[in-house]
């Protein structure tokens, strides 16, 4: 998908996600303005990767299973249309679930300069709680030299309870990238992988205000 076609669909779409949902974004000014870039959010919903590319002004790709662009029917059309428009990079399961996929996919569209979404948590938080991180984020920052922004939702787990969301219930705080610079550069990179996602899901939690639980999402078994 080029680039018009994802700013265009975000366009068309934004009046639609203002007037019903009234996203509060703050934080827009620590977006780079060029360069790759990874975006390490919580996960309360299925939406989060729709609300997200709605509210940055670049565009952010996630990746996603490849069996969500084949389903059938109205909800199978829906979600082809949805994760076309926001470039969506389809992974098989077995890929995706190692984590290895995922990885792979993020490096290309990072070495393209683009901007890479990810939910350190691995999968979304059911009980609303923020779960504990993994090395994914830390490991694609060392490979990549690529700066983290730091990314806490709020309310967005109401999107998919009510049939028509209160205005004002979803928040977008955006953090400003994250400073590893005080972490040894004569480490392992097993630490630093470490080090870097204890302060990754630091921030998130400051920026969403969850409480935390030293509990991994239970559908989470990559490393992703």
């Amino acid at each position: 998908m080029s680039a018009r076609f994802y700013f265009g669909v975000r366009t068309a779409v934004r009046p639609f996600v203002t007037l019903i949902w009234n996203p509060r974004v703050s934080g827009l000014e620590n977006v780079p303005r060029t360069g790759g870039f990874l975006i390490a959010s919580n996960h309360l919903s299925n939406i989060d990767s729709f609300v997200i590319p709605v509210a940055f002004p670049r565009q952010i790709r996630f990746v996603a299973k490849e069996s969500l662009w084949t389903q059938k029917g109205l909800k199978g059309r829906i979600l082809r249309w949805f994760f076309t428009a926001v470039d969506a990079v389809p992974v098989d399961r077995e890929a995706l679930s190692s984590g290895k996929g995922a990885l792979q996919s993020a490096q290309v569209i990072l070495r393209e300069g683009a901007g890479f979404g990810i939910y350190p948590e691995g999968s979304r938080s059911k009980d609303g709680m923020l779960h504990p991180g993994k090395q994914g984020a830390a490991w694609l920052a060392l490979e990549s030299g690529c700066p983290i922004i730091p990314v806490g939702l709020k309310g967005t787990q109401e999107l998919m309870k009510k049939k028509l969301p209160e205005r004002g219930a979803v928040t977008v705080r955006i953090g400003a990238p994250i400073d590893f610079s005080d972490i040894d550069p004569a480490a392992s990179k097993g630490l630093k992988r470490r080090l870097m996602t204890a302060r990754i899901m630091d921030e998130i939690q400051q920026l969403s205000g969850q409480q935390r639980s030293e509990v991994p999402t239970s559908s989470s078994r990559s490393e992703f």
